[in-house]
Formats: C-alpha cells, sequence, structure tokens
C-alpha cells in the first residue's frame, strides 16, 4: 500500500498549533544526526516491520490521529514503512479512521525550509547540515561533470580519446 505525503506546512501547522494529536516516525538509523523534528519517535527501517503492530497498538491507545513517517528524503524508508505500517492499520487492524502519511522532502527538506522549522527540531545542529548539503551539492556536481564529459566518470579516457585524435 502506498500512503499518502504530508506536506511540510500542515505538519508544520499540527506541530505548532497542537490542533489534532500526530506522531512523526522518523526512521533513520546510521543517518539519524543533526536533530530530529520536536516529539518524534525513532524507530530505524531495519527493525520496523516487526514492530508495527506494537506501534498500532501504542498509537490506538493514544488516539493518534496522524502518524506520519519520514527518513532523510522520504524517497524510500519512509514511505517503504509507512505502506508496511498503513497495510497492517487497514488490513490487520481493520481501522480506516487512523491516517498514515509520508511527510514532504522528509528531514532534510524539513531543515532546508528553514528556520520557522528548525525551530521545531530537537538537537538541531546547523553544521551538520550545512556539512551534509554542500557533500551532497559537491557530489551532485560530480556526478554532472562526469555525465557532461561523456566518459562515464574515467576522465582519463577521455583525454587519451582526445590526444588519440589529434
Amino acid at each position: 500500500m502506498t500512503a499518502e505525503i504530508m506536506p511540510q506546512r500542515r505538519a508544520m501547522m499540527i506541530l505548532s498549533m497542537k490542533i489534532a494529536s500526530m506522531l512523526i516516525i522518523d526512521v533513520r538509523r546510521t543517518d539519524y544526526e543533526g536533530g530530529a523534528i520536536r516529539g518524534s519517535l525513532n524507530i530505524p527501517a531495519q527493525g520496523f516491520y516487526w514492530n508495527r503492530g506494537m506501534l498500532y497498538e501504542l498509537c490506538y491507545k493514544a488516539d493518534i490521529e496522524w502518524v506520519v513517517f519520514t527518513c532523510g528524503s522520504s524517497a524510500g524508508r519512509g514511505p517503504r514503512c509507512a505502506g508496511w505500517f498503513l497495510d497492517h492499520v487497514r488490513n490487520t487492524a481493520q481501522d480506516n479512521d487512523m491516517q498514515i502519511m509520508v511527510l514532504e522532502s522528509g528531514v532534510k527538506g524539513w531543515v532546508k525550509a528553514g528556520p520557522q522549522y528548525t525551530q521545531f527540531m530537537d538537537g538541531f545542529r546547523p553544521e551538520y547540515w550545512e556539512q551534509l548539503f554542500a557533500e551532497e551539492e559537491k557530489t551532485k556536481q560530480t556526478k554532472a561533470n562526469t555525465d557532461a564529459s561523456g566518459t562515464g566518470g574515467d576522465l582519463s579516457a577521455g583525454a587519451a580519446a582526445e590526444t588519440k585524435a589529434t
């Protein structure tokens, strides 16, 4: 099953105004650094499948209306765990009321959204995120340069072909 996307603005509104009961499940493990969204619960994706029933029981007993999953970018682990949980909630527990969603753009997107979002993070370390984003940009730039060179990453092959052609 596929969970819907929870827009960052809506999650922020629910957190800041406390207008509904929302639990954020952060499924990062080795990259669980630099801070976490306030009140989120860290259950690494690697062990999540086996704990989904217990999480449901806790959420049900606490009258949680929204369970929102996130990871670094909400592109892999977060949606996968949300799908497992949604399947459990709808098909095993037969609960059609609890809302299961995936946080738009993940924790990275939350940080990139600015100070109005990072103020709702516990343990926020700006230097961690600055370094992470700089490394990601460098990797993206290296890949773009490699793709543009047409060598598949072997710059020496391109240089050798150019020398041979002249």
